[in-house]
C-alpha cells in the first residue's frame, strides 16, 4: 500500500487570535498570509464579517512553505490546564552542553522580550539535552528544545 502524504496545520484555541498569531509569527520567522482575494487587507477583510466572526481567527505561515500553518481561533472559555500538545522550538539542534544552554538561554531572553514567560530550565539528564520550558502571551506552553 502506498503512503500518503498529508498536510497538517496546528491550531490553537485562544482569547485574541491575531495577538497570538503575530507572537509566534516572530517566535518562528513566520508571517501572516496575504488576504483572501478581493480584500486590500485582512481588516478589511475582518470588517466585512458579521460581527460575531470579526476577530474570531487568524493564522500564519511558514514562507518558505516547509512548516505547518498555524490557525488561531477564539474561544470563550479560558486555558484551564496544561497543554496535552506542544510546540517545540528547535533553537539548539545539534548542540550540547554549555553551548546549546547558552543558545536557549539568548532565545529565551527573546522571547521574553516578546511577551513570553519562562517557566523552567530542564537540564540535560544523560537521556535528554537541555531545555527551557516557557509560555506564549496565552499561557500555552512551548519548549525551547
Amino acid at each position: 500500500m502506498a503512503s500518503m502524504i498529508k498536510q497538517f496545520q496546528v491550531t490553537f484555541d485562544c482569547a485574541e487570535p491575531e495577538r497570538v498569531a503575530r507572537f509566534w509569527c516572530e517566535v518562528l520567522g513566520y508571517v501572516v498570509p496575504p488576504p483572501p482575494e478581493g480584500f486590500a487587507t485582512w481588516d478589511e477583510f475582518n470588517r466585512s464579517l458579521p460581527p460575531e466572526r470579526q476577530d474570531a481567527a487568524f493564522a500564519c505561515v511558514d514562507p518558505t512553505g516547509a512548516g505547518p500553518r498555524l490557525y488561531f481561533q477564539r474561544v470563550p472559555e479560558g486555558k484551564v490546564v496544561k497543554n496535552r500538545v506542544h510546540l517545540d522550538v528547535r533553537a539548539g539542534t545539534g548542540l550540547v552542553g554549555e553551548e546549546r544552554l547558552a543558545v536557549l538561554e539568548a532565545e529565551c531572553a527573546r522571547l521574553v522580550a516578546l511577551g513570553a514567560v519562562r517557566v523552567q530550565l530542564l537540564r540535560a539528564d544523560g537521556v535528554n539535552e537541555s531545555c527551557i520550558v516557557m509560555q506564549d502571551i496565552e499561557g500555552h506552553e512551548f519548549c525551547l528544545d
